[in-house]
């Protein structure tokens, strides 16, 4: 017995049990080997005419014994002398491919494209095996060598025959355990599903034998109470696709196509709503096809979703879902990257090189942007439904970069127009905006309908100003943190960004001069009864004051708005997280229309000196104003006494 070339216990160990983290790649690795041999092989024969060869002939097969319980890989590939197999499989991490791959690099393309670059993947068989035998005949040559190891200490190399050219991996599987099954590697289904999940678009064709059934035919002597009769029967099938679809030309591959492709190999049973292929060339050459799904999966939002898209180097899966192709705010995105210039680890299952898939990704979010933003502009009901399914995401995607991806994300947010009654973007409410406005005014709540009927948004649109009534959780924390938002200037026009203002937040800046006045002599001739109304609230309230909102009789009696960054419908948000304290508070005001017909019934009980009066009804308007929020009141027994005492 040879023993290994190197330090080979401790070595061979950790190529066995420490590199690979999925003991399945074993198959992956052993049918990227295959490919490899038979793609040296169909390079000879373009290289060399004394060699006649079709690539039809070229092909990879895998079969197993479940009763000798063996694992078989075999290749018409170009095979191994004596000599090479020493080499290539005695020496750990010697890779016959990559030294291939440097004396031919000019002829990598089209035509050849070489897997393998480490030496390693071969010895990920003994993860499942307990003795792997390797039967290679070289091409052109009359004998055949078997090399044979336990991978523990050392190998064999022994004279055998084999009938052709090529190579056979012939593994025997280590025996069940308590926590491990290797019988799955032992049935047809379950190693189909490795060649489909890991080696689907290896360019040459993997067959199999597999099991099939058929009616037998009829006898011609069978009376009418015959039974149909049915017969097992193996078919040598191929099980990969070859060509995958995102190395297809867009021109030869229908939209029918492209939607099977994604319901099969992603799960969904319907179309998706747009189809983004890319090739690119140049320093990174990559091929991706992107899809945005036409309906959110249930568990979009939920923390077991895991965001990212297919990696593959060439043709071979990496990764089901590399997730840093894809930033957070495009997590429904799915589908494939592939490129033969990525720079892999030494298992093939993640990067080197982190700054390239930074590069791909930049690319990508580009693509994906301006996919979305054509859909904007073009398709309005389909980007209406997109936006309803994902645009909680682009809102989270602002929020959580605390507003620096607003520039990426604002255009693309949508919301729902109180004088336009439909969804809006930030550019269309700039462009309607009249001349002298130089806010955003918004309202935030649980529904449209409710929030249409609230008297700040109606005080707003009686000023001539539109509304945006935002009613997702995450609006007013988006709004937050963009701040402001500014339509992208034209060409020789100066950039002006317009501020986001609550219609529920501090003062609004929407008074004329009249106005204020009035509101500021009402405050200063009322001083003591807003004293006594701030002391029956207490700390409810920050202070209670004249509305210059609220400015009509036909106008609420009075709202409650709120100082400071924590807005009414923050602290409604906050409060109901599972760890909120009692501290989350906004700041409130009271603010009371100086013009409503209960505001000179306060008065005058104030100067009546009747102080149960003033703060029952200061108690009354408060939780009033709280109900048309719809915020809770914090004591519903006490307001429904108030009620009932008024209908006495």
């Amino acid at each position: 017995m040879k023993k290994f070339k190197t330090e080979s216990k401790k070595l061979l160990d950790l190529m066995i049990n420490s590199i690979y983290t999925n003991r399945e790649i074993f198959l992956r690795e052993l049918i990227s080997n295959a490919s490899d041999a038979v793609d040296k092989l169909y390079f000879k024969s373009l290289t060399d005419s004394d060699v006649s060869l079709a690539k039809d002939e070229l092909a990879i097969h895998v079969s197993f014994d479940k009763d000798a319980r063996t694992v078989t890989v075999s290749d018409s590939g170009i095979g191994m002398t004596k000599d090479e197999m020493d080499k290539n499989l005695g020496t750990i991490a010697h890779s016959g491919s990559l030294e291939f791959k440097s004396e031919n690099v000019e002829a990598q393309g089209d035509d050849v494209d070489i897997i393998g670059q480490f030496g390693v993947g071969f010895y990920s068989s003994f993860m499942v095996a307990k003795e792997v035998r390797v039967v290679s005949r070289a091409f052109g040559s009359d004998e055949a060598w078997e090399w044979k190891s336990d991978g523990i200490e050392g190998y064999t190399i022994s004279e055998t025959t084999r009938e052709g050219h090529g190579t056979d991996v012939i593994l025997t599987l280590k025996d069940n355990t308590d926590e491990d099954d290797y019988d799955a590697y032992l049935s047809e289904w379950g190693l189909k599903n490795l060649i489909k999940k890991y080696s689907n678009y290896v360019r040459y064709p993997i067959t199999m034998e597999c099991s099939k059934t058929r009616q037998k035919p009829k006898p011609e002597d069978a009376g009418d109470d015959y039974k149909p009769e049915y017969e097992h029967y193996t078919e040598t099938e191929t099980i990969n696709s070859m060509v995958p679809i995102w190395k297809r030309s867009k021109q030869d591959v229908t939209q029918e196509e492209y939607n099977e492709f994604y319901k099969s190999d992603f799960h969904d049973f319907s179309d998706p709503a747009r189809t983004i292929k890319v090739h690119a060339e140049g320093a990174m050459t990559y091929d991706a096809l992107m899809f945005i799904p036409s309906r959110a999966p249930f568990d979009l939002y939920s923390k077991d979703y895991k965001k990212g898209l297919a990696l593959y180097s060439s043709n071979v899966l990496i990764m089901e879902k590399c997730e840093e192709l894809l930033p957070d705010y495009f997590n429904f995105v799915r589908g494939v990257v592939d490129s033969q210039d990525l720079q892999l680890n030494i298992s093939r299952e993640t990067l080197q090189h982190n700054s390239q898939l930074r590069a791909i990704a930049k690319k990508l979010e580009k693509k994906i942007k301006g996919e979305l933003a054509n859909m904007r502009d073009n398709d309005r009901e389909a980007y209406e439904k997109f936006f309803e399914n994902f645009g909680r995401g682009l809102k989270y995607g602002i929020y959580m970069s605390y507003g620096m991806n607003k520039g990426e994300l604002a255009d693309l947010l949508l919301f729902y127009s109180a004088k336009e009654q439909k969804m809006v973007t930030l550019d269309e409410y700039v462009d309607a905006m009249p001349e002298g406005q130089d806010s955003i005014f918004y309202a935030a709540g649980d529904s449209v309908e409710r929030l249409a009927k609230m008297p700040v948004v109606k005080a707003v649109m009686n000023k001539g100003y539109d509304v945006l009534l935002c009613t997702q959780d995450v609006d007013e924390f988006c709004f937050q943190a963009m701040m402001g938002y500014g339509k992208p200037a034209a060409e020789g026009e100066e950039f002006s960004e317009k501020q986001l203002k609550n219609v529920a937040s501090g003062d609004l800046g929407l008074e004329s001069e009249d106005e204020k006045k009035a509101a500021e002599e009402a405050a200063k001739e009322s001083e003591d009864l807003f004293g006594a109304m701030k002391e029956a609230l207490g700390e409810q309230v920050t202070k209670v004051s004249v509305s210059t909102r609220l400015t009509s009789a036909d106008d609420a009696p009075a709202c409650i708005t709120a100082e400071g960054p924590l807005s009414l419908e923050m602290e409604k948000i906050l409060s109901q997280m599972p760890d909120a304290g009692d501290d989350i508070k906004s700041q409130r005001v009271l603010e009371i229309n100086a013009k409503h017909p209960i505001f000179a019934t306060l008065k005058a009980a104030q100067e009546a000196g009747d102080a149960e009066k003033v703060a029952s009804y200061a108690g009354l308007l408060y939780n009033q104003a709280l109900l048309v929020e719809g915020m809770p009141i914090e004591d519903p027994v006490a307001f429904a006494q108030q009620i009932a005492s008024l209908m006495k």
